[in-house]
């Protein structure tokens, strides 16, 4: 089954946040962790993702520095703010919610 590109979207800033909330990781790093996380059912590209990173940098909800990586390549890694820490836990909360709300909804229509 293919999940629908607007659930995706919406899931978009939460699995950035939960992801950097494990630690720094760069642009490439994160899409290779949704892949696997989501057994390649979510698929994200480098266009799509770094101006979504851009933006939540600029929300102050993650914050990024150039650094070195182990392969001697320049590499951007982000990584999460208080706020962006707080933001997740927003996000955890109203998706628990809908997730519970879908659940009761599906069981009384049974």
């Amino acid at each position: 089954m293919i999940i629908n590109k607007p659930l995706i979207a919406a899931a978009t800033k939460p699995f950035v946040l939960a992801i950097l909330r494990q630690g720094e990781n760069y642009g490439y790093q994160i899409i290779q962790k949704v892949r696997n996380i989501s057994g390649e059912e979510i698929s994200w590209s480098e266009p799509m993702l770094y101006p979504f990173l851009q933006r939540m940098e600029k929300d102050g909800l993650i914050a990024s520095r150039w650094k070195i990586a182990d392969n001697k390549r320049l590499r951007r890694y982000y990584r999460l703010t208080d706020l962006g820490l707080a933001e997740l836990e927003n996000e955890r909360l109203h998706w628990f919610k809908i997730h519970s709300l879908f659940r009761t909804v599906l069981e009384e229509s049974r």
